[in-house]
């Protein structure tokens, strides 16, 4: 069905490659206004804005702009991330490296809520898509436990945020996806082939997911089908959550 985010403003951030790209693509083809926010040039939306999500007046100046250009925020994507391939584990890990990653996955995830979500209740509501991990909810294959740790500390935000402004018209989701064939994983790769490869093993239907695939998962939260749906973990793996072990 098209149009299923017809009219509404929609900012994504990490929207310069992977999930947030095809996310800006998929979403602008249902009618929405997409904004696609990166610390890197080359954002896909109608507006594309280059900011860095861990500083806080980027951010607020960033949801001002968007105010003034549209009158309206409906939906935040807040899906910029990183998973540097030298993080690892808790009793080796630099802790510059494990700063990093908690300022991008998690202040910048609250940063973008705390800033974000004031335009939605003033505009009638709407829905937050915080991205996490299914590390949030099981350990992970191979050690990354700063990674493991945010998307940990994004599902407990969001689902905070999903109780505390629901009767306000504000549903927070946590979008939950498995391993996916994006600029991460093929760092990753080629970094560490032995690690990748170790992933692949553990899920069920026996391959990565695709950026498409988690995107779609996105527009359905995005848009007024999800209504009922607030507050969870929206686990878009491949079955890896589900599986004890998986066939030869």
């Amino acid at each position: 069905m098209a149009g299923r985010l017809e009219g509404k403003v929609c900012v994504i951030t990490g929207a310069a490659s992977g999930i947030g790209a095809e996310s800006a693509r998929m979403f602008a083809a249902e009618g929405a206004h997409v904004v696609g926010v990166d610390v890197a040039p080359g954002s896909e939306g109608e507006l594309a804005i280059q900011a860095d999500v861990t500083d806080e007046h980027q951010i607020e100046d960033l949801y001002a702009t968007v105010r003034e250009r549209y009158g309206r925020v409906d939906v935040l994507f807040n899906n910029a991330g990183i998973n540097p391939p030298e993080d690892g584990s808790a009793v080796d890990l630099e802790l510059d490296v494990w700063q990093r990653i908690q300022d991008v996955n998690v202040r910048g995830v609250f940063l973008c809520c705390k800033h974000g979500i004031p335009h939605l209740l003033e505009t009638g509501g709407g829905s937050v898509i915080n991205t996490a991990s299914f590390v949030a909810l099981m350990g992970a294959a191979t050690s990354q436990i700063s990674y493991t740790a945010s998307k940990g500390a994004v599902l407990a935000m969001s689902r905070e945020l999903g109780v505390e402004f629901a009767r306000r018209g504000v549903r927070v989701n946590a979008l939950c996806p498995g391993p996916v064939s994006t600029p991460l994983l093929d760092e990753l790769f080629a970094s560490d082939p032995a690690r990748a490869a170790r992933r692949l093993v553990h899920i069920p239907v026996g391959r990565f997911g695709e950026p498409r695939e988690i995107a779609n998962a996105a527009l359905f939260l995005a848009s007024d089908e999800s209504s009922f749906v607030n507050a969870s973990a929206f686990v878009v793996d491949g079955g890896i959550s589900g599986a004890y072990v998986t066939p030869e």
